[in-house]
């Protein structure tokens, strides 16, 4: 993955792109886990692979496509490569984690988000924080964290605009949070992060 380095303590690239970090790791650990560990990892990668996807859409995804050359081609192509990966995230969610099939699956998925990431980081990150000055960019985190907070935590393969996050979004995440809340791994993995 490409190597950013902050220009500010707290901007919106550094934001993503310890997301991505983070989002690495638990591919990592839902590969390596035992099967009784997998559910649970799986659950807070599944969480955070959708709230970050939604957040990129209302707010990062707008302001390259406006700001950047090329913008719209770019965003263009990180949409398609996120609604592909969403695919294969419900696919996940439908099987078995204990089977074989899961982690074979898993590494598909770990494979086309690396490559969604390295894109994102350098097509869209560098070009973005070249044009934002340091409290725009500090302004941007922020609300990238607020839509992260009512962001649905489950893929919807069907939403991929900041208008439709705007509209179904909200909703989508009340279910997600219920459903999450109800079906939730024996361990304490609370939505957020809490």
């Amino acid at each position: 993955m490409t190597i950013i380095h902050p220009s500010t303590a707290h901007d919106v690239v550094d934001v993503l792109v310890d997301q991505h970090h983070r989002i690495m790791q638990l591919f990592d650990r839902v590969i390596a886990s035992e099967v009784e560990e997998r559910e649970s990892a799986f659950f807070e990668l599944r969480r955070l692979l959708a709230v970050h996807e939604t957040a990129e859409e209302l707010i990062v995804h707008p302001r390259a496509r406006r700001d950047i050359v090329d913008g719209r081609g770019i965003v263009q192509d990180r949409l398609d490569e996120e609604r592909s990966a969403k695919r294969i995230l419900a696919e996940l969610e439908d099987m078995d984690v204990q089977s074989d099939s899961f982690v074979t699956k898993v590494e598909e998925l770990r494979d086309a988000v690396t490559r969604h990431a390295e894109h994102e980081e350098h097509d869209e990150f560098i070009a973005l924080r070249t044009g934002l000055d340091d409290h725009e960019a500090a302004r941007m985190a922020k609300a990238v964290e607020l839509a992260e907070s009512v962001a649905p935590t489950h893929p919807h393969p069907s939403v991929n605009t900041g208008p439709e996050n705007l509209i179904v979004g909200p909703f989508a995440a009340m279910l997600d949070r219920a459903r999450d809340a109800i079906l939730a791994p024996t361990e304490d993995v609370r939505p957020g992060g809490e």
